[in-house]
């Protein structure tokens, strides 16, 4: 079974297998101990510091993860550590000041769309929680994507329909364990993914650099990229509209709005765990954007040593005949796990295969579980007078979780993925949270927030969808038109201006007739 673009071999397949399996096995053992919607979602709000931080970034430390910042390695260099910097810096300002988490926390609630509920009402926790959800599951729309693609480049199965096979197989799996054993099941796992993850990227980044030499390194960046491979400030790369973007998305919004972060939060034992679970969690934050694109950078500098700049040379679909890399973004996602295949010895590659893999499941458990159970507790139990029977809720849970998981597959076959996987999911995530932000931080913090405020905020955050290359082409917010590049950065940050203001002037404007930061205003 050996490939002639790979060293993945039998002995690796069989890693892959046992430890896919015992992976499986956890998420069917976990399902003995769901008794309720509490223990399914926040696993019983048990975890405590360390465990919590494990499970946080076993999460967040996912395949996906790995490969769209591995792409941001590939496609700007150095500067691309910025983003891991800002988002390190983000999390430990959080752990210190307790900014909208320990208030979330002290609140008692399972889901931010809950707490939209207990402070402004019924219609904003349904309006929220649609809008969450749709968002959500548009952002895991790629995940299977970068799964596919890892996994066939990885192990050298150079048939293009192979990666849709790997999918299906992909999400197979993680419905299976995900729909029995709910939150228990992932905070086994992904325990026992961070500690497996954790010391392969390192082992891995090693390798890496052995193999290419860090002269060879420097000496790329700068032929490929020029100085904005080294300076993220630099107008001809990322710039400062950009990094401010990032250090919002990747850095405020990932740690304390994010709901799969906030599920940990609305899980740890107290608000003293909380503090901790982000402190702690800072570096983790950072290493698993810088480490992927260290391995990303490894692979530019590998393959432009070969002859990929070269008509014809070895790996020439990366790179574009007129310089720099190619804008095909699948051929630039294919380019780490291909590096990955041709220098990690037999035995070594399987157990990155297999770390990946898992990585992959536990971000698909928590995601799954995050929307099923926001579409359950958000949207339907409150539209039905909150009347449903615990058996029922963990019955349309697990549902949610299969229909999400069946949308998911048919989204990462047929959507064409134009910008990097992580500008995409910087946008698709925001429609959700550039209004949440607004809505989080007024109603924790500003006793006049009201109700038609909040609902301001999030339909005004539904303007982030402008941020897509794809909608801004059909809209006609191009260069051409408007006489300026108007990329997904400004839109980003000119919609959550505009979900403030939203905020401020309706709530001013619209007040409640009586508010409380801990209950529902009287006029709802």
């Amino acid at each position: 079974m050996e490939s002639a673009t790979s060293n993945f071999s039998t002995l690796d397949w069989w890693i892959v297998g046992i430890y896919i399996a015992a992976t499986v096995a956890v998420g069917l053992y976990a399902n003995r101990y769901i008794r309720n919607m509490s223990d399914y979602v926040v696993a019983g709000r048990s975890l405590k510091s360390w465990l919590g931080v494990a499970t946080m970034l076993g999460s967040e430390i996912g395949l996906v993860t790995v490969m769209y910042t591995s792409q941001k390695g590939f496609n700007a260099g150095f500067s691309a550590f910025h983003i891991g910097i800002v988002a390190g810096v983000s999390c430990f300002i959080i752990g210190i000041s307790g900014l909208i988490v320990v208030p979330l926390r002290k609140s008692g609630v399972m889901t931010i769309p809950e707490y939209y509920g207990k402070r402004f009402g019924k219609p904003v926790r349904v309006i929220g929680a649609v809008i969450l959800t749709i968002s959500g599951i548009l952002n895991m729309g790629v995940f299977l994507k970068a799964a596919g693609i890892f996994i066939t480049s990885l192990t050298g199965m150079n048939d293009p329909g192979a990666v849709n096979v790997v999918m299906v197989i992909l999400i197979a799996l993680v419905l299976l364990y995900t729909i029995l054993g709910g939150m228990v099941s992932v905070v086994i796992t992904d325990y026992i993914q961070f500690v497996v993850l954790s010391f392969g990227m390192i082992f891995v980044c090693l390798i890496a650099v052995t193999k290419v030499g860090w002269t060879p390194l420097v000496e790329t960046v700068q032929t490929v990229h020029g100085n904005a491979g080294f300076d993220p400030f630099d107008g001809g790369g990322f710039g400062t509209p950009y990094i401010i973007w990032m250090f919002f998305t990747f850095g405020i919004v990932s740690c304390a709005v994010w709901p799969t972060a906030v599920m940990r939060v609305c899980a740890a034992k107290d608000e003293k765990t909380v503090r901790q679970l982000y402190k702690w969690s800072a570096v983790g934050f950072m290493t698993r954007f810088i480490l992927p694109q260290f391995l990303g950078i490894c692979a530019l500098a590998w393959f432009w040593q070969q002859g990929g700049a070269q008509p014809g040379g070895i790996e020439s679909p990366f790179f574009a005949a007129e310089g720099g890399t190619v804008s095909n973004s699948d051929e630039t996602l294919r380019a780490m796990p291909t590096f990955l295949a041709q220098i990690l010895p037999v035995g070594v590659i399987g157990l990155v295969a297999a770390g990946m893999l898992a990585a992959f499941m536990s971000t698909h458990d928590s995601y799954l579980l995050c929307w099923a159970a926001i579409i359950v507790e958000d949207v339907i139990s409150p539209l039905t007078g909150d009347r449903l029977k615990m058996k029922t809720r963990l019955l349309l849970s697990r549902i949610f979780i299969f229909l999400t998981g069946v949308f998911l597959l048919v989204w990462s076959i047929f959507y064409p993925l134009k910008e990097d996987m992580l500008d995409y999911l910087a946008v698709s995530a925001a429609i959700y949270f550039t209004g949440a932000f607004a809505v989080l931080l007024f109603g924790l913090y500003w006793k006049r927030a009201s109700s038609v405020g909040a609902i301001g905020a999030l339909l005004g955050g539904c303007c982030a969808l402008f941020g897509l290359s794809a909608v801004r082409e059909k809209v006609g917010l191009t260069e051409a038109n408007v006489g300026f590049a108007i990329n997904e950065a400004h839109i980003g940050l000119a919609t959550i201006t505009l979900a403030v203001i939203l905020m401020i002037v309706l709530s001013l404007l619209f007040p409640d007739r009586k508010t409380n930061a801990n209950s529902t205003p009287e006029a709802n």
